[in-house]
């Protein structure tokens, strides 16, 4: 969808003027810098390819010009565009550093840009560090509205391409109930025995919908 296709009042522009940057996703933000989208894509799924290749915005932010440039859309010059805006963001003092997961809620703050809004389940495996701080995240894999595999392998490949030594994963209902199938707490801990096998630390798994979040229990 092309931002001129939502509703004005849907528009990131006029929903930094009307409710402030913060209440932005991270997808926005970058759609904002981005201004324009390419031939059959608008600046929102530019936002959504970076964010998709590179993990995070400080992912996106540390990222060579030439790397930016090579997302399909993107090109030299809004390259360019994001590279100066996160100087910025440096020389201002703005802090570059990653979010950390201390609990669950952690989970949900940095996977609900991703997952919110979805109309199929999508199932995030969020990669961490020895110290618990974000390197970046992967999509696993996404459904039917009501159902997303997990597939256990790729999601261990995932943290390994990370060079991860702790992960988290987290998923969507797109049916606005948080509650956890016997699926959903099955898949999770089979993931964590496969994780103490590896060695890796398994932190938690959390359900994500529109307004609303869950633990999944059990492991």
């Amino acid at each position: 969808m092309l931002i001129s296709d939502l509703p004005v009042r849907e528009r990131p522009r006029e929903r930094l003027a009307t409710l402030g940057s913060s209440a932005l996703a991270d997808r926005e933000l970058l759609a904002i810098l981005l201004g324009t989208g390419a031939p059959g894509a608008g600046a929102h799924t530019l936002a959504e390819r970076l964010l998709a290749r590179f993990g995070s915005l400080a992912a996106i932010g540390r990222a060579h010009p030439s790397e930016l440039a090579s997302v399909t859309g993107v090109g030299p010059a809004k390259a360019a565009v994001l590279v100066a805006a996160f100087e910025v963001g440096r020389r201002r003092g703005g802090a570059d550093t990653a979010p950390t997961v201390a609990e669950p809620a952690d989970i949900a703050s940095v996977a609900g840009p991703v997952l919110r809004g979805r109309t199929r389940e999508r199932l995030l495996v969020i990669t961490c560090d020895r110290a618990n701080r974000v390197l970046g995240h992967d999509v696993l894999s996404e459904g039917s509205a009501d159902r997303a595999l997990l597939p256990v392998r790729e999601a261990l490949v995932a943290v390994l391409r990370r060079d991860g030594q702790a992960f988290a994963l987290a998923h969507n209902h797109p049916s606005g109930d948080t509650t956890p199938s016997r699926e959903d707490i099955e898949a999770t801990a089979r993931v964590r025995r496969a994780a103490v096998a590896l060695g890796l630390r398994f932190l938690d798994h959390v359900v994500v919908t529109d307004t609303s979040w869950r633990r999944v229990p059990g492991h």
